[in-house]
C-alpha cells in the first residue's frame, strides 16, 4: 500500500473515531448522568420517606438487626436469662430479646418450636426427652447447658412414717407432685435407683403447682403415706416442721435434673451467627454472676420483679441448689474437656431416657436410641477458645469424700439399690457373664448416684459358717472390684461379708453420713 493510501485510510479512522467520541458524549454520558441523577433522587426520596416515617412515629431507626425469641418459665435458674446483664450482652450485637413466659408449657413450647413462632428455649432435659415423645418429633435441638439442680428439689415425709428412702417401699405410698415438672422426675430418678417393687403402678397424686403440693401437706397427717416433692422455697418452707424431713433432695442424683437451651432446627441452620452470638452473650453473661453474692442478688431482684419476693436465706438456699454452667463446664459437657470428668451430654440424654423409660414416664424412646440427634454440638465447637473474661474459668467438681473405718461405720442406711440378684457358681466368688451385665448397668447409674455404697455378700446357710462368711466376703469383693474397674470411685465404695442367711447372691446398701 503506497503512502498515500496508508494516509487516507487513517484520516478516515480519525474521523471514525471522532465521530464516535462525539456520539458518546451527546448521548450516552447524558443518559448515563440522568440514570445516576434518577438513582440518587429515589434514594434520597426513599431515605426523606424513612424520616418522615420516623418523624411521624416520634422514633429513630432501630439499632437491632435480628430480634431472637425465647421461650421460658418463671424459674429462678433462668435468672441470668432475663437479667439486664445478658440484654445488655445482646445489644451490643444489634440483637433484641423477646422473652415469653409461658408457665411452663413445655408441649406448647415445642411446638411454638416447630412452627417457627419461637426461635430457641429453656427446657429440662427430661421436659425436652417427654414432649418429643410425646409428639414423635424432634424438631429443636440443645445447644449450651443451663445449668444442674443440686439439691434445690427434694422429697419430703414425715420421719417417723418415711425415715429412709426404703420406707417409701409400700403399696399405699403416694408422691404427691407437680406433673411434667423436675419434681415428678425426681421421682422417677428415686424409682429407678432404688429397690422400690412394691410401690403401686400409678404412685403419683398430681396437683396443679408447687403451692397445692404444699396445700396437700398442711392438709396430712403423720401416719399418712404420702411423699411431698418441691422446690425450693418450698422445701424449706415445708421443713419448717421439726417432724418433717428431706427424704432425698437432688444433689444425690448429678445430671439428673438439668436445664439447657433449645433451639429450633429451623434457627440452628438459618441464622447460625445470631445462635452463636446468642450462647457467646450468655456464657459472658454467666461469667458476670459467677460470685456466689452476685447470684443471690440476682435471684432476689428476679424474684422481686416476677411479683414473687423472697427473703436473702430464701434466695441463698435456691443459690446453693442451683449449679450454673460456666463456659468451660459448658465445653466439658460435650466432650471438649474430656479430662474433666463432666458427664458428656450425650450419656446425660441416655441416662434420663432410661430412667423415663423404666418408671413408665415414656412409652418409646424418641432418639431411636440415638441420643446425639437430641443435640448440636458446633456452637460450644466454635466457642472452645473463647473467654468471656479476664479471669479464668474452671470446671468445678463434687465427689464425696474418703472416709475412715469409723466413719463407714456409722454410715446411715438410705435405701437398698434398684440391682437384680447377682449370679455366682455354686460354692464360688466368680461373677458369671449375666453378673458382669448387672454390674456394668449398675456402674452408669452410680455414676449418677451420689452416695456411698456397702456390698453385702451373702452365702448359703449348708456347711461351715466360717467359710461361709468367707465366700460371702469374697463374693462382695468381686463386685467391688469389678465396679472399680467400670469407673466407680474407689472412696465410696466398700465391701463386706455378712452372716450367712442361705441367699447367694450380693446387695448393695447406699449410704450417707449422719446429719
Amino acid at each position: 500500500m503506497s503512502k498515500g493510501k496508508l494516509l487516507a485510510v487513517c484520516c478516515v479512522w480519525l474521523l471514525v473515531l471522532g465521530i464516535g467520541v462525539l456520539v458518546w458524549r451527546a448521548v450516552f454520558v447524558p443518559a448515563r448522568q440522568t440514570a445516576l441523577k434518577r438513582q440518587q433522587a429515589e434514594e434520597a426520596a426513599r431515605q426523606e420517606r424513612e424520616r418522615e416515617e420516623e418523624r411521624q412515629r416520634g422514633g429513630s431507626k432501630s439499632r437491632y438487626v435480628e430480634t431472637v425469641d425465647f421461650r421460658l418459665d418463671s424459674f429462678s435458674g433462668y435468672a441470668v436469662l432475663r437479667s439486664e446483664t445478658f440484654r445488655q450482652q445482646l445489644s451490643e450485637k444489634q440483637i433484641r430479646l423477646n422473652l415469653h413466659d409461658d408457665g411452663a408449657d413445655y408441649l406448647a413450647r415445642i411446638k411454638a418450636l416447630k412452627s417457627g413462632e419461637a426461635d430457641l428455649a429453656a427446657f429440662t432435659v427430661d421436659a425436652l426427652i417427654k414432649v418429643c415423645a410425646e409428639t414423635g418429633d424432634l424438631p429443636a435441638t440443645i445447644v449450651a447447658v443451663i445449668d444442674e439442680t443440686t439439691g434445690a428439689d427434694a422429697i419430703v415425709a414425715y420421719k417417723e412414717t418415711v425415715p429412709n428412702v426404703d420406707a417409701l417401699n409400700r403399696p399405699d405410698m403416694r408422691f404427691v407432685l407437680t406433673p411434667n415438672s423436675p419434681s415428678e422426675t425426681l421421682a422417677r430418678v428415686v424409682m429407678s435407683r432404688f429397690n422400690l417393687d412394691r410401690l403401686a403402678e400409678k404412685p403419683f397424686v398430681e396437683v396443679a403447682g408447687v403451692e397445692e403440693v404444699v396445700r396437700k401437706y398442711t392438709e396430712s397427717k403423720p401416719a399418712d403415706p404420702a411423699a411431698y416433692v418441691l422446690w425450693e422455697p418450698s422445701v424449706s418452707q415445708v421443713l419448717q416442721n421439726p417432724a418433717m424431713h428431706a427424704v432425698v433432695d437432688s444433689s444425690r442424683f448429678p445430671a439428673a435434673i438439668v436445664d439447657v437451651i433449645v433451639a429450633s432446627d429451623d434457627f440452628v441452620t438459618k441464622s447460625p451467627r445470631v445462635l452463636r452470638d446468642f450462647v457467646e452473650s450468655y456464657l459472658r453473661a454467666v461469667y458476670a454472676y459467677r460470685e456466689r453474692s452476685e447470684l443471690i442478688k440476682l435471684v432476689l431482684d428476679d424474684a422481686r420483679r416476677a411479683g414473687a419476693p423472697l427473703k436473702e436465706e430464701q434466695a441463698s438456699k435456691l443459690v446453693d441448689g442451683i449449679w450454673w454452667k460456666n463456659t468451660q463446664e459448658n465445653l466439658a459437657h460435650v466432650g471438649l474437656l474430656p479430662e474433666h470428668g463432666l458427664p458428656h451430654l450425650e450419656d446425660i440424654i441416655a441416662d434420663i431416657t432410661e430412667v423415663l423409660l423404666s418408671t413408665g414416664g415414656i412409652a418409646r424412646d424418641p432418639t431411636d436410641g440415638q441420643p446425639s440427634f437430641l443435640y448440636f454440638s458446633q456452637v460450644l465447637e466454635e466457642l472452645r477458645d473463647f473467654h468471656p473474661g479476664a479471669e479464668a474459668e474452671s470446671v468445678r467438681q463434687v465427689r464425696l469424700p474418703s472416709l475412715t473405718d469409723a466413719q463407714w461405720e456409722k454410715l446411715t442406711t438410705v435405701g437398698t439399690a434398684r440391682v437384680p440378684a447377682l449370679v455366682f457358681a455354686r460354692g464360688t466368688d466368680q461373677l458369671t457373664e449375666l453378673s458382669r451385665a448387672v454390674l456394668d448397668d449398675l456402674a452408669q447409674k452410680l455414676k449418677t448416684t451420689r452416695y456411698y455404697v456397702i456390698i453385702r455378700g451373702n452365702a448359703a446357710k449348708v456347711g461351715d459358717p466360717e467359710q461361709n462368711k468367707l465366700l460371702a466376703q469374697r463374693r462382695a469383693k468381686a463386685a467391688e472390684q469389678y465396679l472399680i474397674g467400670q469407673g466407680v470411685d474407689v472412696n465410696r465404695i466398700r465391701a463386706v461379708g455378712t452372716e450367712p442367711s442361705g441367699e447367694t447372691s450380693v446387695s448393695f446398701v447406699l449410704g450417707q453420713l449422719p446429719y
